[in-house]
């Protein structure tokens, strides 16, 4: 049983990093069966700003929304990190874009500094797939807590109409990405 999972996106406005705790709320709930939380908060930038969404999984009843120390977090920025590593579970994840994360970290747990903002220019032309593939990278590392048929089920009912398939690849770059470093970790110098 599941007593309390905490993940905590965070990033740069614009990059959809509240989209990415919505579809894994979602996914928690309609498809596993489970409890969830989502809660976001985003600078008063529409872009570029500050950005944050954390989401909450249990099979209990949830008594408190928010994280309070995340088993995960997914960073997207330098100030994502700075700002929001310092609670990380003694043993938790952080999952960091190498493109704009130059300085991890030093945490009691596993870092896996990954290309996933170049993966969404190289794949797509764009940097807007890194929230999908992030995401992705996150499901091969936490299976167990929300599947994968589970995520693609709430990627596809929750992206923009048209875009279905390009977020189902992206999704899977970054699980393919994820299964590569499953059971690796990266030490911050």
């Amino acid at each position: 049983m599941l007593e309390r999972f905490e993940v905590r996106f965070a990033g740069a406005g614009g990059q959809g990093v509240i989209l990415a705790g919505i579809i894994l709320g979602e996914a928690a709930v309609i498809y596993e069966g489970r409890n969830a939380t989502q809660v976001q908060s985003y600078g008063p930038e529409a872009r570029g700003g500050a950005s944050k969404s954390e989401v909450v999984i249990s099979d209990l009843e949830i008594d408190y929304p928010e994280v309070t120390s995340p088993d995960v977090i997914v960073a997207l920025t330098q100030e994502a990190v700075d700002k929001h590593s310092f609670d990380l579970k003694r043993g938790g994840i952080i999952i960091a874009d190498d493109f704009f994360v130059r300085k991890l970290p030093e945490v009691e747990g596993k870092i896996f500094h990954l290309p996933i903002v170049k993966s969404s220019v190289n794949n797509f032309g764009t940097p807007l797939f890194a929230n999908i593939i992030a995401l992705g990278v996150l499901c091969a590392l936490i299976e167990n807590i929300v599947s994968k048929a589970s995520l693609e089920q709430a990627i596809l009912s929750r992206v923009p109409q048209g875009t279905e398939d390009k977020n189902l690849r992206a999704f899977n770059i970054g699980y393919e990405m994820g299964k590569g470093v499953a059971g690796s970790e990266h030490e911050p110098a």
